[in-house]
């Protein structure tokens, strides 16, 4: 009789809790793929993940994350499955790829893909090995994706890497400026300030992602023949996409 009483409470009280505790694993599901007609050389890893690109002042988190081995040409197929109790309505996620060979990046995603709403396939961009010494990142560039979540249409946040490595720029609201340190693919920025004037809430926020992904650089990769400049992180992960500017 007691027993019965216990199973009895017991399923009530699972019954009691909210449905989003018990949710069951979503999934998204599509193919990174790219243009060239080629077959992946063997050890390659291909890596997909979910992440949160909604907080300033923060790197992207990841919700989700596939790492694909054995794959052999484009399309390759991905699963992801995430926890729908850890998705914020109103926060804004994206999809985001890479392809690796020893740690070498071969392919990597330059657009913002958003997660929901839209077309799972994820176009990725071959990263052209440049000459050692890698070339120097010299020149004015406009940043096309930070952290994954994309820019604002017509706000241009921008980057000035000056022969002697001073930096300057417009991260969106403010102007900025602060030394580059580069050795080899290595680069970090030093001594970074800028002006102090308000803007719109969307544009700060922008410009706090920039300067954020500034500040957590610790190498750089060229694409030249895209005119692209991939800025990572120092695990080697793409924070900033900046396309040549002029």
């Amino acid at each position: 009789m007691i027993g019965s009483r216990l199973a009895a409470l017991t399923l009530a009280a699972l019954s009691a809790l909210p449905l989003t505790a018990m949710a069951a694993p979503q999934t998204i599901s599509g193919t990174v793929t790219y243009r060239e007609r080629m077959a992946l050389p063997a050890g390659t890893e291909t890596e997909v993940r979910l992440l949160d690109v909604s907080l300033a002042d923060a790197p992207a988190r990841t919700i989700a994350v596939q790492t694909i081995t054995g794959a052999v040409a484009s399309p390759i197929a991905y699963r992801l499955e995430y926890d729908d109790t850890g998705i914020v309505p109103r926060h804004s996620y994206a999809l985001r790829a890479e392809i690796t060979l020893d740690d070498a990046l071969l392919f990597t995603t330059t657009t913002h893909i958003p997660a929901f709403g839209g077309a799972t396939d994820i176009p990725v961009e071959r990263v052209t090995p440049s000459p050692v010494p890698q070339s120097l990142p010299i020149g004015e560039w406009l940043a096309e994706d930070i952290q994954g979540g994309g820019v604002i249409d017509n706000l241009q946040s921008s980057l000035n890497i000056a022969s002697d490595g001073a930096v300057s720029g417009n991260a969106g609201c403010n102007r900025f400026f602060g030394q580059a340190e580069i050795q080899g693919d290595g680069l970090t920025m030093q001594g970074l300030g800028s002006t102090r004037m308000l803007c719109a809430p969307a544009v700060m926020d922008q410009e706090s992602k920039f300067m954020q992904a500034l500040g957590a650089t610790h190498g750089f990769r060229l694409m030249p023949e895209q005119g692209k400049l991939l800025l990572l992180d120092e695990n080697g992960r793409t924070i900033l996409l900046l396309a040549r500017s002029g």
